[in-house]
Order: structure tokens, then C-alpha cells, then sequence
């Protein structure tokens, strides 16, 4: 096992006053955990619209009938956006208790099953570890909340540029400074996140 190595954040004062905030890792001798997830931020990859497809057959392989569509969703499915290089997949299903059902399918080509994992009525799941690589949000048909927000965000940035390229920048500086702390990381992007999604849901209506 790897001995255990998390992530904290301090709090640092400049002779301004700013708070800046930076990741240090430790090493706890005889504890053992995962290691905390990587946080990378890289220029887009043509190869993400072929990895979520390729990826996409093997999900419809194990939903079969029950998958409605399955969906290209997160920044990889915008062209030109700055990203984590993990694909977000979002498949519709007609029933989530047959989604519970088949989790061990799932876990058979690498992925962990985790359940709600935070926002109801979604089935989480994740691939690669501390270096993941894929995500699936697996929602059921009618949940337009959730369904619905997710690719007005997708669309919203497609659609523009300039929003586009505050949110790659954005992300680039948060990767720096929260290298292994994702909650920094994602409260760091969580207001602007907020406020485009707003925006996209506006205009989708």
C-alpha cells in the first residue's frame, strides 16, 4: 500500500494582506490512503471527441435497452477549452435501479460505482484513480433539472468565445496554486461556474 498523502491548505499572508492559498503534501509514516487526486489542467486535444465516443460503446454495452442517449457533457466536450483531460459522459436511462443493478459490470472495465455521490436522482461513476480519466453522470429520463443544465452549460461555451477563454484561464491558475486539493480547486471556479450556468439556462429557454 502507498503510504498516505493528502493534501491540506495553509494560509500564507503577504505584506498586502492577500491571502494566497497553496497545496503542500505530507507523508504520514505507518498510514496508508489513496493518493490524493492530481489536478491537471491542459489546451484542448482533438483525441477527446474519439475517447468519449470509444468510451460511449462500452457504457451502451451494459445499459443495452434501458440507455436513452449518452451525452458529451464537461469542458472536453468543448472545442478549444482548456480541461482536466477526464471525459464527462452523461447517459439518460429509463430506470436508475437497473443502472444499481449492473454495477458490477461497471467495475469490471475499471470503473468505481459511487452512487449518488452527492447530488440526488444521478448515479457517479469514475475510471483511473488519482489519475482519472473518464466520469459518468448517469441521470434518468425527466430529471430536466439536472439533465438540462448540464448541456446548457456545454453549449453556452461553445457558443462563446470569450466566456470560453475567461473559464480556460481561470482554470489554468486554480490548477496551479490547488495541484491536489480539488476542493480548492472547484471552490476556486464555483462563482463563475454559477453565474455562466445562469447565463446558458436563460438563453436555452
Amino acid at each position: 500500500m502507498k503510504p498516505c498523502i493528502r493534501a491540506i491548505r495553509l494560509r500564507k499572508y503577504t505584506r498586502t494582506s492577500k491571502k494566497v492559498y497553496v497545496s503542500l503534501l505530507f507523508a504520514k509514516e505507518g498510514v496508508f490512503c489513496n493518493m490524493p487526486q492530481h489536478i491537471t489542467v491542459v489546451d484542448y486535444d482533438p483525441s477527446w471527441p474519439d475517447k468519449f465516443l470509444s468510451e460511449a460503446e462500452n457504457v451502451r454495452g451494459i445499459l443495452k435497452d434501458n440507455l436513452i442517449e449518452i451525452y458529451h457533457i464537461g469542458s472536453t466536450a468543448v472545442p478549444g477549452l482548456a480541461a482536466k483531460p477526464v471525459i464527462d459522459m452523461m447517459p439518460i436511462v429509463r430506470s436508475l435501479s437497473l443502472v444499481d443493478s449492473l454495477s458490477y459490470l461497471f467495475e469490471e472495465i475499471g470503473y468505481e460505482y459511487m452512487g449518488e455521490f452527492g447530488i440526488p436522482g444521478r448515479r457517479y461513476l469514475r475510471k483511473g484513480g488519482d489519475e482519472r480519466t473518464y466520469q459518468i453522470h448517469i441521470f434518468k429520463e425527466g430529471d430536466s433539472v439536472n439533465i438540462n443544465r448540464h448541456l446548457a452549460f456545454r453549449d453556452y461555451l461553445i457558443s462563446h468565445e470569450k466566456e470560453m477563454r475567461e473559464y480556460a484561464a481561470l482554470k489554468k491558475r486554480l490548477a496551479l496554486l490547488f495541484p491536489y486539493d480539488i476542493d480548492g480547486y472547484c471552490e476556486g471556479k464555483d462563482s463563475f461556474v454559477k453565474a455562466i450556468e445562469a447565463e446558458a439556462l436563460k438563453e436555452s429557454q
